[in-house]
């Protein structure tokens, strides 16, 4: 409501004294200050804040009369009247004069002054004159400014009355013993009930709607005096007072909720109202530091020293005889307090003094406090300036505060959006500049829409997005010409779009759009000083609808002003109003005033186009009198009209009337009552209005009322419902209940149900679709860096923290449905949490409802007779997010309260089943840690190798390593201690390249792959060294790692016996599998193959690899001659290094799952081969001797750096694109004048292969099928590769007596069915059918030899490199060390470049739902 915005401001006064003021008093407009010294009264102007004139009493007369105690302004601000110690009040009458002005703000150019207009800008001069001393023969304690009376109280018991202008016969002394005073005005006629004898008024305050005197006497006890005529006389009045009450200290009180506020020696602010019909005072509520908040404070305040109201009495200002400052709501909100965090505390942790405060007033509107701190305060906070201190008079502390627009100007147009308004500028919550701009774009100005725009839910389809999680204020400067002539700001509103803001001062109003960013200013400067905003404004479909009063004909005005026009009274549209406005809001097209007689006008508006502008016209539509219910019109805080209606007709069927306007809903002080329309008589007249029926109270204690005129089917709840803030109490809500499934509702079930709950922010706005509330807090920042201590003295900044206001939200559904299922109204709960289920943060309202249940019963000291969490928890298995929802709020809740929270909804391992039966793999691992804590290891053992089965399968290889990591746990004691794998680096973040280390690879070429010579090139891989997961031979002897080791080789025997090898590849490199060591345990089981063809096939979908296609002329192909395949490949190899390969980020994914894939790969780290990288392999191709090189892999940070080609996007069986541009090739190539069937040839080659990162993929895999000496694996993938080489290596292997039979019989049988199977269904592999026929020939041929089991090497977890047999190939063959002799070719024949397979190594596919991990060979 009310926020404290940066630092308090210090004003000097220039007349230096050695006085301190200890007394500020603020005129009936707030205009004037004075402050009293002893000896010093003066007076101070409000904008700017400088002294106007100052009264020195004389020494003599000082000596006579005595020192100023207090002050009291008349009502028209022309007399100053001044209590003295010795019995005396002297009367100084102020009469205005006009000498020279002093002009602070430059006036507006180029426009003619009126008379008067310069006058508003600067301060006035007055000047002061004793008028006459008059003699109460008794001390003064108390002094309280009537219209044209002085009411004075003294120390012996009397109160009188003194006329202001002071003439004779003007004064009458009434005895306080002759009030009778009692519990109510109905016992008041038995006589009297309080002895007052020798008791006087220590403080009284007038209240106007009240029309009596709240009074404190001398012994604490507090009272209410009455007076029963017009005047004050001795016989006529009566006094109720409050029992059990006598510490009272001081009083204030709220004229517009007609509360009286008593201050109390204990602290306490008591707050109480005054029963109608009795006339007794009745306790509202307490304003009193809670120990919650303030522990150390809360009891240490001491006595209530002054309670101030603000000016639109919305929240009161309270400090103690002890210091500091607190601010509450009117009905109990605490929003601010000065004895707690850093306004108490220093950042060092060093307690501060409390200010302590001798006399404060609020300034005009609220936007400052005034404040005079004690002497010793005074002291503190003195000016550091060369002055001696002593004759420097201490300044006056001005406190600067920023406060919403509901405070007077509550209308409808508001409540979607939080709007503040300071002294000088706006805050508004408009959300994300940028998405204001593009929707601006859309709808820039709200005058654009179509009729009746303002509530169309085609204006909102969603209106509040911008608003969520956007921190920021969006601040606008007032324009600085309008505050000239009319400060201060009185009204505030923005529209509902949240792009335009209207304001209006004391004269004329003014308003700026967000678009644009440019103020509209009255043209002519007279036409805005000839009317004043009485009644608030509002914005309706691109006009400015504003309740006015005009000076020239003193008439009050309803105005609308066309927003896109220039602001004139020429494009207004002006309607005669019969009293004067109050209130002014807005529904649909209609308007509600209320006006000081009482009466609320409903009139119907028109947007015409009819002319070069828009028009609007307004109709009267009708007048209810309301003067029956109002005893004051002040006390009347907002009028609004609704939809909301009680009676029977609300059905799931009837969404149209919303549309209606059925009730006026009036906040009466607090009490909120509406008014329906009656439906009961005759409705023969359509076009008439329906009556109204009389007023019923809906609620009690209400601050702020919130309602929507739009309609959405499917949120009903809550956008048919009515928002009230209740202070202290939160809030409530007034909530529709929907009949289910198109059901006849029950007769004997409420139509409406009222619905309280408590939020942690102060509400501001309410966002109905969104289920949110807007609010703002005070935030602090200290800055003791400028603290600057000068003789033992600080300064401002170091004794005020600096305070900002931020914004705040907070969720309110899960207070909705608790209060729902409490009362049993489980099916509204349910439709309700239906409606919201699509809002982002509907999973953490389930997680809040639950947690808010447990945390009150399982901490609850006595039993619950009736539980509400078996409620809740079956309520939320009506969602699919009920088991995340239990895991989530188990896990952030205690441990002790575990068994209490399943023993409600279920058993945790009833719930990882279900769990596994929804593949939620995720949430399941979180019952695992629930299970861990609640059962004993077995249990946890067995189903962590259920949901480690089941991510195996899945592919979650994340949760896979979790696992492991869990499992190794419980077997080495429990979680005891740490697990043996890596502490310092996840396996995932080196890309699963693990698997490299301690190990080399030679690859070698055959002897016929290149026609031109014959070299080696061998390359050894050396990894960077680091933390990696032990092998699992080496844990051989733990009989849990012997378990995992168990279920890891089961996994890889299932992907391979359904040939799923591109599942194996990441299987093995993600989890460290050693595959080469495994492979040659199983050459002679499940590595075996079967059916070739098939396997063929499935490793074409596997890796989406199209099927070859050949064209009529390939079987005499150009390219036959062996040296110019060389000259290409040497060529295609320059271009692939320095393009294609540097591309780490190829696509594998099918075209419906490339969006989802295209940051997860397996094969990243081989496209970072370096431009020298060709060069050193041109080198190894002259020279043909064998070359080492070391690479070492280093993760891929920079993603910019890579080198985007192309993906594969549109893949089937029978055509392809590979991922480089291989047209791009360098200038030498072309200079090989390559024939037209030449290039055919090429393309369709490179048509045929698949994509670049499938191609390395399945190479690596032929590195390690070679290496583990499973010769039917490396035939299926030399024929997908179509490389001759690998089939030559392969049979020539074949001839060695180490080759079981049977698999010599498998290659054999194998290469004869993929033959028949390409003659009849893919003829595209015939020609390197054809190519390798004379290695088929030579394997049909070859006699068989039985081969000793014994040559076989198996791969230890080292991979250590085997030395070539004597026995085996011949040295053509053998190139290089590597397992088992095979050697692995480097250039294919298709036109390839070296790196495709000469450098296969390892590397990882993350599944959708992994992390992506990119690695690079540097």
């Amino acid at each position: 409501m009310y926020f404290l915005t940066g630092w308090p401001r210090r004003l000097l006064c220039p007349l230096k004294s050695e006085e301190e003021p200890f007394h500020v008093q603020p005129s009936s407009q707030r205009f004037y200050f004075a402050v009293l010294s002893e000896t010093q009264l003066s007076v101070w102007f409000s904008r700017p804040s400088v002294l106007i004139v100052s009264y020195i009493e004389s020494a003599k007369a000082s000596s006579q009369f005595g020192f100023y105690q207090q002050a009291e302004w008349k009502q028209d601000d022309s007399m100053i009247a001044v209590a003295i110690h010795e019995p005396y009040v002297p009367s100084l009458p102020l009469p205005h004069t006009r000498p020279h002005c002093v002009c602070v703000y430059r006036g507006r150019r180029g426009v003619k002054v009126t008379p008067g207009y310069k006058e508003e800008q600067c301060a006035p001069a007055l000047s002061l004159e004793m008028k006459r001393p008059i003699d109460l023969e008794a001390p003064i304690t108390s002094m309280q400014s009537l219209q044209e009376d002085l009411l004075v109280s003294t120390a012996d018991g009397y109160l009188h009355i003194l006329h202001w202008d002071g003439v004779s016969n003007g004064r009458k002394a009434i005895s306080l013993c002759s009030v009778p005073f009692s519990l109510d005005l109905q016992s008041a006629r038995g006589g009297l009930c309080l002895d007052l004898k020798g008791v006087y008024i220590r403080d009284m305050t007038y209240c106007v709607t009240l029309d009596g005197f709240a009074v404190v006497l001398d012994d604490g006890r507090l009272g209410f005096i009455t007076p029963l005529a017009n005047r004050i006389t001795a016989d006529q009045l009566q006094g109720v007072w409050a029992a059990d009450v006598t510490d009272g200290t001081c009083v204030a009180v709220n004229n517009k909720y007609r509360l009286v506020t008593f201050g109390c020696a204990s602290g306490s602010v008591l707050v109480y109202s005054i029963d109608t019909t009795t006339g007794s005072m009745q306790l509202s509520h307490k304003l009193e530091l809670t120990p919650k908040h303030y522990p150390d404070v809360c009891n240490k305040t001491g006595a209530v020293k002054l309670i101030r109201w603000s000016p639109d009495y919305s929240v009161a200002m309270v400090t103690w005889e002890c210091g500091g400052l607190s601010l509450w709501s009117v009905f109990g909100a605490h929003l601010i307090c000065t004895l707690g965090e850093d306004f108490a505390y220093r950042s060092d942790g060093t307690k501060k003094d409390p200010i302590n405060i001798s006399s404060m007033c609020w300034g005009a509107e609220g936007y400052h406090l005034w404040v005079i701190t004690s002497r010793e305060e005074a002291e503190l906070v003195e000016n550091m300036e060369e002055a001696p201190p002593q004759t420097q008079q201490a300044g006056i502390l001005q406190f600067n505060f920023i406060k919403s627009a509901l405070t007077v100007n509550p209308c409808t147009s508001n409540q979607e959006q939080v709007l503040l308004h300071g002294e000088d500028r706006l805050y508004l919550t408009c959300g994300d500049p940028t998405q204001l701009s593009s929707g601006s774009s859309e709808s820039p100005h709200p005058h654009n829409l179509p009729h009746g725009g303002e509530g169309s839910p085609t204006h909102h389809p969603s209106p509040n997005s911008t608003l969520l999680g956007y921190k920021h204020w969006h601040v606008v400067q007032i324009h600085s010409t309008y505050l000239e002539s009319n400060w201060p700001i009185r009204f505030a509103a923005i529209d509902t779009a949240g792009q335009c803001i209207a304001v209006a001062g004391r004269r004329g109003f003014a308003h700026y759009c967000m678009s644009t960013r440019k103020w509209k200013l009255f043209g002519n400067i007279t036409q805005e000083q000839n009317m004043t905003v009485t009644g608030g404004l509002v914005w309706w479909n691109g006009f400015v609808v504003v309740a006015c009063y005009n000076f020239i004909d003193r008439q009050e005005e309803l105005r609308l002003y066309l927003r896109s026009s220039n602001l004139d009274n020429t494009f207004s549209s002006v309607t005669k109003l019969h009293s004067d406005t109050l209130l002014l809001n807005v529904f649909r097209d209609m308007i509600i005033l209320f006006r000081a007689d009482c009466t609320i006008c409903l009139y119907s508006m028109e947007r015409r186009h009819d002319g070069p502008n828009p028009s609007a016209s307004v109709e009267l539509l009708q007048e209810v009198s309301m003067s029956r219910y109002i005893p004051h019109p002040a006390l009347v805080v907002s009028v609004t009209l609704t939809s909301v209606r009680t009676e029977t007709g609300i059905t799931l069927k009837a969404p149209q009337q919303a549309c209606m306007a059925d009730s006026i809903i009036l906040n009466l002080a607090g009490q909120l009552i509406m008014l329906q329309r009656d439906r009961s008589g005759p409705q023969l007249q359509e076009k008439v209005p329906l009556p109204f029926c009389p007023p019923v109270v809906l609620a009690q204690y209400v601050e702020n009322v919130w309602t929507t005129c739009r309609s959405n089917r499917k949120k009903r709840h809550l956008l048919e419902a009515l928002w009230l803030s209740c202070g202290e109490a939160g809030m409530k809500v007034w909530l529709p209940l929907f009949p289910r499934d198109h059901r006849k509702p029950h007769s004997f079930l409420s139509r409406r149900i009222m619905l309280p709950f408590h939020i942690n922010i102060y509400p501001l706005a309410v966002l109905f679709e969104d289920a949110l509330v807007l609010g703002a807090s005070n935030e602090t920042v200290v800055y003791d860096s400028l603290q600057v201590e000068r003789e033992g003295r600080e300064s401002l900044e170091g004794l005020f923290p600096y305070c900002t206001v931020e914004r705040t939200s907070q969720i309110y559904l899960h207070h909705i449905l608790r209060q729902l299922l409490v009362r049993n109204l489980g099916e509204q709960a349910l439709l309700l949490a239906q409606s919201c289920a699509a809002l982002p943060y509907f999973p953490h309202v389930m997680e809040l409802m639950v947690h808010v249940v447990l945390e009150e019963e399982a901490t609850s000291r006595e039993p619950i007779p009736d539980p509400l969490l078996p409620t809740v928890a079956k309520f939320i298995t009506e969602f699919p997010l009920f088991l995340q929802t239990i895991v989530h709020c188990a896990r952030k809740t205690e441990f002790a309260l575990w068994n209490y929270l399943f023993a409600a909804v279920g058993n945790p391992k009833d719930l990882f089943e279900e769990c596994l039966m929804a593949q939620d793999l995720d949430t399941a691992a979180s019952y695992l840690i629930i299970l861990q804590n609640m059962e004993v290891p077995a249990v946890s053992r067995q189903h962590a190798t259920l949901l480690f089965n089941t991510a195996l399968e899945q592919g979650k290889w994340d949760l896979c390593r979790h696992m492991i990591r869990f499992l190794k746990a419980i077997g080495s004691g429990e979680m005891e201690t740490p697990p043996p794998t890596p502490t310092t680096q996840e396996p995932s973040s080196t890309g699963g390249f693990e698997f490299f280390r301690n190990r080399s690879i030679s690859l070698s070429p055959s002897a016929d792959s290149i026609a031109a010579g014959k070299f080696n090139l061998q390359k050894t891989f050396s990894m960077p060294s680091g933390p990696s997961a032990k092998g699992w031979s080496k844990d051989s002897d733990c009989a849990e790692n012997m378990y995992i080791d168990m279920m890891l080789r089961r996994h890889a025997r299932h992907l391979l016996e359904h040939v799923r090898l591109k599942e194996l590849g990441c299987f093995s490199a993600q989890l460290d599998f050693e595959l080469i060591g495994w492979l040659c345990h199983e050459r002679t089981r499940v590595a075996r193959v079967d059916d070739f063809v098939m396997a063929l096939k499935c490793l074409h979908k596997d890796f989406l690899w199209p099927f070859p296609v050949t064209p009529a002329g390939s079987i005499s192909s150009p390219f036959k001659n062996g040296h110019r395949r060389t000259v290409l490949s040497q060529h295609l190899l320059k271009s692939q290094s320095a393009d294609s390969l540097l591309n780490s980020d190829m696509d594998t994914a099918p075209p419906q799952a490339v969006a989802r894939n295209s940051n997860h790969t397996w094969l990243d780290g081989l496209g970072a081969l370096g431009p020298t990288e060709p060069t050193e392999m041109d080198t190894a191709l002259s020279h043909g001797g064998p070359q080492t090189q070391e690479a070492f892999l280093s993760p891929l940070t920079n993603k910019t750096e890579e080198c985007s080609i192309g993906s594969a996007t549109d893949l089937t069986e029978t055509s392809s694109m590979v991922d480089g541009d291989w047209t791009m090739v360098d200038e030498n190539f072309s200079a090989l004048s390559l024939t037209h069937s030449e290039l055919e040839h090429i393309s369709m080659e490179l048509a045929n292969k698949g994509p670049h990162k499938s191609q390395v993929q399945l190479r690596y895999l032929l590195h390690v099928f070679m290496e583990a000496g499973c010769l039917e694996w490396c035939v299926v993938i030399g024929l997908i590769l179509r490389e001759a080489t690998v089939i030559k290596q392969v049979v020539n292997f074949l001839d060695s007596p180490e080759v079981p039979h049977e698999t010599v019989q498998s290659v054999r049988s194998g290469l004869l069915g993929v033959d028949a199977w390409a003659s009849t269904d893919c003829l595209g592999y015939k020609p390197f059918l054809n190519m390798i026929r004379p290695q088929l020939q030579k394997l049909i041929e070859t006699s068989v030899e039985q081969i000793q089991p014994e040559a076989f090497l198996p791969g230890s977890s080292n991979s250590k490199l085997a030395e070539p047999q004597p026995g085996g190939p011949s040295a053509e063959d053998s190139r290089g060390p590597a397992l088992l002799g095979l050697a692995l070719p480097l250039e294919p024949p298709g036109g390839l470049g070296t790196e495709d397979g000469g450098v296969p190594e390892e590397q990882e596919e993350q599944a959708v739902d992994e992390g992506v991990y990119d690695c690079t060979l540097s």
